[in-house]
């Protein structure tokens, strides 16, 4: 049973960081793309990164390059969110998600099985 489990969130001040986890049971990693999104109050969910199964290839909106790292380690079957010089609009529920194939992260409907999410709430 695939199943995905977001944690590491919480309260952080703008300018620090959080790292967030992705837990995988039921599938290997190498199999499948994992990307990150998040949903702010009111807003569409949007993709904030992606890395794929094969060759570990990773993308990242606009709005987070240079601050935030994807990674994985396919021998514990998570993948990692390292988020720094965190900002108030960085507020959001954080989710992960499987698809087969590519990274597609302005698609989060093309994503097959997602996680709870986690809250990451950035404030002074």
């Amino acid at each position: 049973q695939v199943q995905l489990a977001e944690s590491g969130g919480g309260l952080v001040q703008p300018g620090g960081s959080l790292r967030l986890s992705c837990a995988a049971f039921g599938f290997t990693l190498e199999g499948y793309a994992i990307g990150w999104f998040r949903q702010a109050p009111g807003k569409e969910r949007e993709g904030v990164s992606c890395v794929t199964g094969s060759f570990g290839v990773t993308y990242y909106a606009d709005s987070v390059k240079g601050r935030f790292t994807i990674s994985k380690d396919n021998a514990r079957s998570t993948v990692y969110l390292q988020m720094n010089r965190l900002k108030l609009e960085d507020t959001a529920v954080y989710y992960c998600a499987q698809r087969r194939g590519g990274c597609m992260i302005s698609a989060p409907e093309l994503y097959d099985y997602w996680g709870q999410g986690t809250q990451v709430t950035v404030s002074s």
